[in-house]
């Protein structure tokens, strides 16, 4: 996760293409535990909290983390949980962006947590 952590997301350029099957394993590899690659689309994991404050703090954290990087994460924010689905809308699927916002806010969540 470490040298995803260290990568800046960047814009698609023409011509991009979503990254499919065995490209898609390096980088799903680098990710913490929970993350799962949905239809080879998109990335997604839910985030369990004690209650809705810190459910809602967290969502505060994934909006800044997406803001710096420039690339925002789709977020569902109930009592207790966050479910996160990251993909590039602009080819309709995965890039290396996407993978690197996820270890972005994973390691956000595990600094916080201590």
């Amino acid at each position: 996760m470490k040298d995803l952590v260290e990568k800046k997301c960047t814009p698609c350029v023409v011509g991009s293409v979503a990254l499919k099957g065995e490209a898609l394993k390096p980088l799903y590899m680098q990710l913490g535990e929970g993350w799962a690659i949905k239809e080879e689309h998109h990335l997604e994991k839910t985030y369990s909290f004690k209650n809705f404050k810190q459910a809602l703090a967290f969502t505060n954290i994934v909006g800044h983390v997406a803001e710096e990087e420039g690339h925002h994460p789709d977020l569902f924010l109930s009592w207790g949980k966050v479910i996160l689905k990251i993909w590039t809308h602009k080819v309709n699927g995965l890039t290396e962006s996407d993978f690197i916002l996820a270890a972005k806010i994973e390691a956000e969540y595990i600094s916080h947590q201590g």
